[in-house]
């Protein structure tokens, strides 16, 4: 990685796969300059999903995300570059289709809260911690693209 750059997992939820957004939701973030340096598909199992969203154990919503995470395929990925986080959070919109603004995945195609297609870690240690579930860092292919140094300078 670049001085600067940093990393961030995105989650295509199921919806995204079953609806057919996965690739026009990779090419949004790569419109905002985001490289993808690791991707796979996989079906989230239960012990996966609730570690990822441990934070969220006990609240009402808990058990309706778990069953939705594991109702079929996902992709998990890693983007990089600078700012990422704070890059796929504005790509994703506001949690809540409703509030999203249009331009955005959920703004655009999203249909409630959980079914949002889409999601981004909300910080660096997050990031740090849900990379590690989905992905070892032998999975991670950083790599130089020709259109980074129009990007982010030499």
């Amino acid at each position: 990685m670049k001085p600067g750059e940093e990393r961030t997992l995105v989650l295509l939820k199921p919806d995204a796969l079953q609806r057919g957004f996965a690739g026009a939701i990779i090419s949004r973030l790569e419109a905002h300059g985001l490289k993808l340096v690791a991707a796979k598909m996989l079906r989230m199992d239960k012990p996966l999903a609730h570690k990822h969203y441990s934070a969220h154990v006990g609240k009402p919503f808990f058990e309706g995300v778990v069953k939705f995470m594991t109702s079929a395929p996902i992709v998990a990925m890693v983007w990089q570059g600078k700012g990422a986080i704070e890059q796929v959070r504005k790509a994703m919109g506001k949690t809540n289709p409703v509030d999203a603004s249009a331009g955005t995945i959920r703004g655009d195609w999203a249909l409630d809260v959980e079914r949002n297609l889409v999601h981004g870690s909300d910080g660096p240690e997050s990031a740090a911690r849900e990379i590690a579930l989905f992905f070892n860092e032998s999975d991670i292919v950083d790599y130089e693209r020709d259109v980074d140094r129009w990007l982010t300078g030499p």
